[in-house]
């Protein structure tokens, strides 16, 4: 089962730079968006032989997330526990054998104006996945805002404490991956360094590959074992993130 998940940053905009043709050429089974930035009536992508969920923030314009999936769901969920419902943010699909999470975690801002709230998002999320894991496998995918460890962005060091690389958002990262979950692309490439999901539109950061790796797939400990490969598709253009995707005998 072949996976993709990408913050598009605006599904309109991402539309006009051949969304359409990556979505047909790479061929998922499930194919997760964040940051759609629209209502589902402000576009129409429906491609042929996919069920389509939106999630929608109440604020034109604003966060947003979608699922596309070739096999339908026994049943799709919107929020966390009826938590987090005005941004939009999490998607829950659950199938036979796994639930599927499509999740755009908050930006905790400029001098972490939003840690707090982004830390509560955290709590409620991490509980909310272990209460799913009793029941199956969680896969979680999407901009979970967060680069884990040093070796997940370009510059470290004059990034400490900037949102996205503060110690509190980082720790939530490890409780969560202690909570019974695995990050699988560094757990198919441990020490693998210089490869990123997001670049800044500033400063040439792309061409210069200053990136941060916080798109993911986090998968529960007890199918770890069944991931067949990890990819971060860094050539794909339209956003500034780029692809991550999954593979796995589920």
């Amino acid at each position: 089962m072949k996976l993709i998940s990408w913050n598009v940053n605006g599904l309109r905009a991402c539309l006009n730079k051949n969304f359409a043709d990556f979505f047909s050429d790479v061929n998922a089974d499930i194919f997760c968006i964040q940051e759609t930035k629209m209502q589902p009536e402000q576009a129409d992508f429906s491609p042929s032989g996919y069920e389509k969920y939106f999630f929608s923030a109440e604020k034109k314009g604003y966060s947003g997330t979608a699922v596309y999936t070739k096999n339908k769901p026994l049943n799709v969920t919107f929020g966390i526990n009826e938590k987090h419902m005005n941004e939009g943010r999490v998607i829950t699909c659950e199938f036979e054998k796994f639930f599927l999470l499509c999740c755009y975690t908050p930006n905790s801002q400029n001098e972490l104006k939003r840690i707090d709230y982004r830390m509560e998002f955290e709590d409620d999320l991490r509980e909310y996945m272990i209460s799913l894991n009793n029941i199956k496998p969680v896969i979680l995918c999407g901009d979970l805002n967060v680069a884990h460890t040093e070796i997940d962005l370009k510059n470290p060091n004059t990034n400490r404490e900037n949102a996205g690389f503060s110690d509190q958002e980082r720790g939530k990262f490890t409780e969560l991956l202690n909570a019974g979950f695995t990050d699988s692309w560094r757990y198919m490439h441990p020490d693998v360094t210089g490869v990123y999901s997001w670049w800044s539109y500033r400063f040439n950061a792309r061409k210069n590959n200053a990136g941060w790796r916080i798109d993911y797939f986090v998968v529960s400990n007890s199918i770890k074992n069944k991931i067949t490969n990890t990819d971060i598709l860094t050539d794909v253009l339209g956003s500034d993130h780029c692809p991550v995707a999954l593979e796995i005998d589920i």
